[in-house]
């Protein structure tokens, strides 16, 4: 390694001064900088177009201290030296302290992840987690900042680790999304290296600052083509053909009959607790092929109501899964009848490399994301974002593959990407729209901006060559020389930003992280990347103030292919549905709330041809109201001053009005149960009648107590019978409302009593609500945003089905003191790693609760305990799982 050269510096120079006036929310951040340093960290969490780096640079200017800086890709290297150079040191010439290069560190050196970790890793290692800290012995930074430290490979991770040991900084972590929906080992990893999350700035905060515009999000719906449809038809047949096959196989009936686990449970009941999930399989196989299972099978998965779920495609998959590639072929017979169930599956489209697909048909999902009907979507929007805007139109659509074999006007397009898109709006759209193609190998521009073009260039110091599309003159093909490489991008964003075009396609690599339109007031997204982070990085492409145009809007598209043969709309919709958790905005459900997730754009559970069309005229017809956009965040604003992490539980209902049906379903339970009170009544009218027999005649005495009897049979079989359902529904209102808000009181007092929430405790309390849809919700009021987050990451353990935690604890509660309910929960892993702070939980769980059980599930007890609850939750009555949400409140 070169010799470290500092030019003798110990701080930065004096007067550097940041040129524009600080943000608020920015200098609220740069007042409590010192507290938030006190832990050596500082963790910031903003959106795109907030201004994060110049809030980086300013922070590092603040601790003065030598800093290197790492950054996802070498384009967001350069911005931030260009930022650091324009806005602060006022100069377009970076200084020969700040480097580039890892190899060449300076006082301040910015660099990317990948080139530190190839600096500092074994070359002669297959290992690539191998850290050689030789290689880095003479880096000597007191400052490390992380810019979109969220989505860091395994490798570069234990290299910035293995760095952060060493020097002992101050690590400045800055990002856009953290990482909410990774496994609590990868959040634990993440907030270890970046610290806990100090501060958040949120889009409706920007929003009110209008630092960002107002906008929405909307979805076109599209149907696979004829082609795509023959396919997708066929590999349902093809599935169906192999689960009525295998459903049913006589052989393997008579072999799991005579499993172990099946024949002699009580002797091989380790097996069973370590195999959950393929013994619940092989139960619910058996149970499906009409045999009798043993009692005993019912008792150790506490199944009191001899109940098993159905036989489909999912059990299917892990039974096949286990049979094919996990279990011992030492049964020659066996043997050879599970090879040619193999081959059958595989020969019919089942097996993807060594993995039973059933449930998810992966070729089915690659058709639909790629699925050339979302050609005819992008067709649609902008034609409708056209006749809106006209030439006030500045749209971009992101797609993943430049595709350039389709520059021929007489290929048929059956693709999706660049160029097919280019050509298919060419070939369709109205002529007044101006089209240009922007990615790093392939840039197609109108030919009537030439001329302005030339003369840009040409005060630059660049040539420009051309050649025309041969099948339509209007449009050019710009030759790409290494130099004009370099300027290209930003000119011709320039050029879009005057107007000379108003759409681009281009690709989500050059487009879709540090690219910088702010003119951008339409985008549709036609990459097909579900990323929780890099969905909503492209996303902050087109939310960004403009300042040629103060009272922007923008339309964000996103494209779903409808999956006929489901009727919950497929795949395609899934992947859109994770895309929604990453982002906020206004709620098309519930008025003037600002709120993420795909519930807030009123999506059915069912799915049809007619619903999609009926969705995109209603998505048209709100894109089309974009006057009223800046009205609906003004007025949502004004109902909250800040975004609230939540936990949210669903009600499987389908009425609107929960509060008024909650109250119905009451009046309902307590009128049944009056009139239940009634028929006992009625039984003893025969006392009294017994009394007053001498008034009557003895037949006259039979004949009306026969009356009496079937009355009172039929009443208690009508009314008790509503009454049970009755009590049934309510009851499920008092689990979502009540309980929830105790379960939230004992998590946080148990936080704070382990020492994991260090603010005050009378700074903290938990609030919850019911909306008119059922949903209960559950956050932590004050507090850090670390805090928040820990607070709500724990609770969804709890809500959520069991896993595999190391400790449940049980909940016990009485209903109107006649019925006694029981269920069981997750100790979260905070909690339950150890047995002291497992045991805190269970106190305060018992204060809110009757009296209950911790369970460790790590022994031959707790293991049985598992399996029971995991078994039971098989047929949960909730089709939806406790989720997180974010809410302005």
């Amino acid at each position: 390694m070169n010799e470290v050269v500092h030019y003798h510096l110990n701080t930065f120079p004096e007067n550097i001064t940041f040129k524009y006036p600080w943000r608020n929310y920015q200098k609220r951040v740069l007042d409590e900088l010192s507290k938030h340093l006190t832990d050596e960290h500082l963790h910031v969490i903003a959106p795109p177009g907030s201004g994060k780096t110049v809030l980086g640079l300013q922070v590092m200017l603040e601790i003065n201290q030598s800093t290197l800086i790492l950054t996802p890709t070498i384009a967001i290297r350069n911005q931030w030296i260009q930022r650091f150079c324009n806005l602060f040191l006022q100069t377009s010439t970076a200084p020969n302290w700040i480097s580039n290069n890892i190899k060449e560190p300076q006082f301040l050196t910015v660099s990317t992840y990948h080139a530190l970790h190839a600096l500092c890793a074994k070359e002669d290692e297959t290992d690539e987690g191998i850290v050689d800290e030789d290689n880095f012995k003479d880096l000597n930074f007191g400052t490390i900042i992380l810019d979109e430290a969220h989505h860091l490979k395994n490798a570069w991770w234990q290299t910035l680790m293995a760095l952060k040991t060493k020097l002992q900084p101050k690590v400045v972590g800055l990002t856009a999304t953290p990482p909410y929906d990774v496994s609590f080992t990868e959040w634990e990893r993440y907030i270890q290296l970046n610290g806990p999350i100090d501060t958040e700035i949120s889009v409706p905060e920007l929003v009110k600052e209008q630092n960002l515009c107002p906008h929405q999000d909307y979805i076109h719906f599209s149907y696979p083509t004829q082609s795509e449809l023959s396919f997708i038809y066929h590999q349902r047949e093809s599935i169906k053909m192999i689960t009525d096959k295998i459903a049913s196989d006589a052989f393997l009936v008579d072999y799991l009959l005579s499993h172990p686990a099946i024949e002699n449970p009580e002797q091989h009941l380790d097996w069973i607790y370590d195999q959950i999930e393929i013994y619940s399989a092989i139960l619910i196989y058996l149970s499906g092929n009409q045999q009798e299972l043993t009692d005993f099978h019912f008792k150790i998965t506490g199944n009191k109501q001899r109940k098993i779920p159905p036989l489909d495609k999912h059990w299917l998959e892990v039974l096949f899964n286990y049979l094919i590639f996990e279990e011992k072929k030492s049964n020659k017979e066996f043997s050879k009848h599970i090879q040619t169930v193999e081959k059958f599956i595989r020969m019919h489209g089942g097996i993807v490399g060594r993995k039973v697909v059933l449930e998810n048909d992966q070729e089915i999902t690659q058709y639909l994301k790629n699925s050339t009907g979302k050609i005819e979507s992008i067709l649609s929007i902008a034609q409708f974002e056209h006749n809106n805007l006209g030439e006030r139109l500045r749209m971009v659509v992101l797609s993943d593959y430049i595709r350039k074999e389709y520059l021929n006007e007489e290929i048929e397009i059956n693709k999706l990407g660049v160029v097919p898109i280019f050509e298919h709006l060419r070939r369709n759209l109205n002529s007044t729209a101006k089209l240009c193609v922007l990615t790093g190998s392939l840039i197609i521009l109108p030919e009537a901006m030439m001329p302005v073009l030339t003369e840009v260039l040409h005060h630059r110091g660049l040539q420009l060559s051309t050649t025309s599309l041969p099948y339509d003159t209007a449009y050019v093909v710009i030759h790409l020389s290494e130099k004009l490489k370099h300027e290209i991008v930003e000119v011709v964003t320039q050029l879009f930003e005057e107007g000379h075009f108003n759409i681009v396609v281009g690709t989500k690599a050059l487009l879709g992280e540090g690219w910088d339109a702010p003119c951008i007031n339409s985008l549709i997204l036609a990459s097909v990347v579900g990323s929780y982070v890099l969905s909503n990085q492209m996303r902050g492409r087109a939310i960004r103030t403009s300042q040629s145009d103060r009272n922007k809007t923008s339309n964000i598209w996103h494209l779903v292919s409808v999956d006929p043969t489901r009727s919950d709309g497929g795949e395609d919709l899934k992947v859109l549905k994770r895309r929604f958790r990453a982002f906020v905005g206004i709620s098309e459900r519930e008025q003037k709330t600002i709120e993420n997730g795909i519930l807030r754009m009123e999506i059915p559970y069912q799915f049809t041809e007619e619903t999609a069309q009926l969705l995109n005229k209603r998505m048209f017809q709100s894109a089309g109201e974009r006057d009223q956009l800046s009205l609906q965040w003004n007025e949502a604003i004004q109902n909250g001053v800040e975004i609230t992490e939540e936990i949210k539980v669903p009600f499987d209902r389908e009425e609107k009005n929960f509060h008024r049906q909650k109250k119905l379903y009451y009046r309902a339970s307590m009128g049944y149960l009056l009139l239940e009170l009634g028929q006992l009544f009625m039984l003893h009218l025969m006392d009294f009648y017994e009394i007053a027999e001498g008034f009557l005649y003895a037949e006259d005495r039979n004949e009306l107590l026969m009356i009496l009897c079937l009355a009172d049979i039929g009443g208690l079989f009508y009314f008790g019978k509503k009454l049970l359902k009755t009590i049934k529904i309510y009851s499920k209102y008092r689990d979502v409302t009540k309980d929830l808000q105790q379960i939230g009181d004992a998590l946080l007092r148990s936080l704070i009593q382990t020492k994991i929430f260090y603010s005050k405790p009378e700074e903290l309390s938990v609030k919850t609500f019911v909306n008119d849809y059922g949903e209960a919700f559950c956050y932590l009021e004050g507090g850090s945003s670390f805090e928040k987050n820990t607070f709500v990451n724990a609770l969804e353990e709890i809500i959520n089905p069991i896993q595999n935690p190391r400790y449940i604890v049980e909940r016990v509660h009485q209903l109107w003191a006649f019925f006694t309910q029981k269920d069981y929960h997750a100790v979260p892993e905070q909690l339950g790693k150890k047995k002291k702070t497992a045991t805190i939980f269970h106190k305060y769980w018992n204060k809110y609760f009757n009296e209950s059980e911790l369970y460790f599930t790590r022994n031959i007890e707790g293991r049985k305990r598992l399996l029971k609850f995991r078994f039971n939750s098989l047929s949960s009555e909730l089709s939806e799982k406790a989720e997180r949400v974010s809410r302005w409140k």
